[in-house]
């Protein structure tokens, strides 16, 4: 059961991976489904939001809309929301394909480097026998109708798209009708560096702690500086404006 919750100018769905889980194994099983979108929200997101119509726009067409940081847990005591699980993708999107996989659901990766989903196709191999990995695509490409018809005529069912934000959900939200096969489609920002193991995660201590995005920055200082720390004065900034108006 979806519980939408508004978070600002946006909704996030309360739920913890338990029941997100039931909900994707629901869509899985049904027979005849436009192809349903799963978003995740942290403090950068919410920023972009901000300035991007469209994006916004593409964040409301969703299914899901997944919480995602301790800046969003820090903007929901604000509103008076209690989130009941960080529900960031690295964890969650991994858990979905062992769902899929379970229930011989065909995968294709989408996004990164060339390459990079290759890598994480083949260790994704290795971690789960019997996976049914059916394409996989850089996130590199000017011909978006031939990366849909690749996925078409791969017969997927979960789309996993890894092209930063906002590109991937602004791409999913103008192709979700021309995806003939696919059941979910989930927009997972650096995911496929992770599974490719091209980019490390934090150590557990850091990730259970929130500060994963600490180590991020430690890995991509020039790239990340910006959104982690200008990008977060930002966002607190935007919510307690927001809470002042209202």
């Amino acid at each position: 059961m979806l519980r939408k919750a508004p978070y600002y100018h946006l909704y996030i769905d309360l739920m913890d991976t338990r029941e997100a889980l039931t909900e994707f194994e629901i869509l899985f099983d049904a027979k005849e489904l436009q192809t349903q979108l799963v978003y995740f929200i942290n403090a950068h997101c919410f920023n972009v939001s901000l300035k991007n119509k469209n994006y916004l726009k593409a964040l409301h067409q969703a299914h899901f809309v997944f919480n995602d940081g301790i800046g969003i847990k820090i903007g929901a005591r604000f509103a008076g929301i209690d989130l009941i699980e960080n529900m960031n993708g690295t964890d969650l999107i991994p858990k979905i394909i062992h769902l899929a996989c379970e229930k011989s659901k065909s995968i294709f990766l989408l996004g990164a480097k060339e390459g990079i989903a290759i890598k994480a196709a083949d260790n994704l191999r290795k971690r789960y026998p019997g996976i049914n990995i059916v394409g996989t695509s850089s996130g590199f490409f000017s011909d978006s109708s031939a990366v849909v018809e690749e996925i078409n005529k791969s017969g997927a069912e979960l789309l996993i798209v890894g092209m930063g934000v906002p590109r991937q959900e602004l791409w999913l939200a103008d192709h979700q009708s021309k995806l003939e096969t696919v059941k979910i489609a989930v927009a997972g920002g650096a995911i496929l560096d992770f599974l490719s193991e091209t980019v490390k995660r934090a150590p557990l201590w850091m990730q259970k702690a929130g500060i994963e995005w600490l180590y991020r920055f430690y890995q991509e200082p020039r790239r990340l500086f910006e959104r982690y720390f200008i990008g977060n004065l930002k966002f607190l900034f935007a919510i307690f404006k927001y809470k002042k108006k209202n």
